[in-house]
């Protein structure tokens, strides 16, 4: 499958509400709920403002995953930036897992975070959440360990596993 990489934009904010919206119960079921408000179009569009400063202020960077007709299958983010580090985050729509489209994501926006001068990414996921390890994995992250950062996500106590990857000029990932 074709992907492309498009930063957030103001116009994007009604189809990535739609995205968001239909993917709720999927996405819940392995992270942490956003809360009902966040569904609520005006909250959505003052945060999805949030996000638009925040990445003109250089604090972010945050890339939607379309497919090759230009309809967001996904989102993926760089936050929490600190000199050349970074954290990276993704989701990927239900009805696009299995297909490679977050293995090629990650490998199109870890060469975008390259080109924008990091040299480490770190990135973490729930401990249970093994296909999103494996995408981390095979884009070169490194497990550097497990922690309990506290709350809950249906019911069970939060675990992470955390990975780390370096980043080179030049690089292909």
């Amino acid at each position: 499958m074709t992907i492309q990489l498009t930063a957030l934009r103001k116009d994007d904010a009604r189809d990535l509400l739609a995205f968001e919206t239909e993917n709720r119960a999927y996405f819940e079921r392995s992270v942490p709920g956003r809360g009902e408000a966040y569904y609520n179009p005006e909250t959505f569009a003052v945060r999805h403002q949030a996000l638009l400063d925040e990445q003109d202020r250089g604090e972010g960077y945050f890339y939607l995953i379309r497919d090759g007709e230009g309809a967001i299958i996904g989102r993926i983010n760089a936050f929490d930036l600190d000199g050349d580090s970074c954290s990276v985050g993704y989701r990927v729509a239900e009805a696009h897992t299995g297909k490679g489209v977050a293995k090629e994501a990650m490998r199109q926006f870890l060469i975008s975070l390259c080109e924008h001068g990091f040299r480490q990414v770190l990135a973490k996921t729930l401990a249970d959440n093994i296909p999103s390890q494996r995408i981390l994995q095979k884009n070169g992250f490194k497990k550097t360990g497990t922690g309990d950062e506290g709350g809950l996500l249906n019911g069970e106590y939060i675990v992470f596993m955390y990975f780390k990857r370096q980043l080179a000029p030049g690089i292909d990932a």
